[in-house]
């Protein structure tokens, strides 16, 4: 009897599942198993939480997209700016640094350059800006949810600037800013955000926008101490400024916008 059974469910099971058959064609090489992680306590459980999301909407365009539906066109004389990043520029509050400007924040926390081109459309495309900063790349190297080379995330940026021209919005990029290790909760950025990387991606960053005459902001000489790292008083885990910092980076970001609004 008992034989029969497993008989009976071994046909069942054979018959539910798919057949694949050694002539089907298929053009990609098998999928591969994602690289084991330990990812620690926190960033652990944060990355489980994010991803899941991400399975149903990978550029997480539902965040914003309440606001995006409630923002009223530019007015015919504003010229509109869209500040896109992660949560470097999620947690800078544009209105107390630059009152009175029509700037809008589209900065969304632990996001990568994959992510920010998934919802160009609709987080800038949309918006019709006149300009878009782009601050962005800090989380691609540490590879919390993107395992990217240095060419894809430079094509990453490639592709936000011709979204950008192609629809009559200026692009201006932001080199990705200087990290430190000095305080206990900032003991492995370093070892995760590596800046012998972060130099040569900014490096590829500068060319490009000299070539093709975009505006480019760089933080670096006003963050950095004398060892080539976020200065101490400027963040207090390694990685995020404080406002301190972000009243020293205003006035470059100023500067920038009006250089690119100024062209024709």
């Amino acid at each position: 009897m008992i034989r029969q059974l497993i008989l009976i469910l071994s046909l069942l099971i054979a018959t539910l599942a798919p057949t694949v058959h050694a002539q089907d064609y298929q053009s990609s090489p098998p999928r591969q198993d994602a690289t084991p992680r330990d990812f620690g306590p926190y960033l652990g459980p944060y990355r489980a939480k994010v991803t899941a999301r991400m399975l149903e909407d990978f550029g997480e365009q539902y965040l914003y997209a309440p606001q995006n539906a409630a923002l009223p066109a530019p007015a015919p004389d504003e010229q509109r700016v869209v500040f896109l990043g992660d949560s470097i520029t999620d947690r800078w509050n544009l209105a107390k640094f630059f009152p009175g400007k029509p700037y809008v924040n589209r900065g969304i926390g632990g996001q990568v350059t994959t992510q920010m081109l998934v919802r160009f459309h609709a987080d800038v495309v949309a918006l019709h800006p006149a300009a878009v900063v782009i601050l962005a790349g800090i989380n691609d190297v540490q590879g919390v949810f993107q395992v990217e080379t240095e060419q894809q995330i430079e094509t990453n940026y490639e592709a936000m600037a011709e979204l950008a021209q192609a629809h009559g919005i200026k692009p201006i990029f932001t080199e990705i800013m200087p990290v430190n290790n000095y305080t206990p909760n900032a003991a492995t950025v370093l070892q995760d955000r590596h800046p012998d990387e972060l130099a040569r991606i900014n490096a590829w960053l500068a060319a490009y926008c000299a070539a093709h005459h975009d505006q480019l902001i760089d933080y670096g000489p006003v963050l950095r101490d004398d060892k080539g790292l976020m200065r101490a008083d400027y963040t207090s885990d390694g990685i995020h400024p404080t406002d301190q910092a972000y009243a020293v980076m205003a006035p470059l970001a100023e500067q920038a916008i009006a250089a690119a609004l100024a062209k024709p």
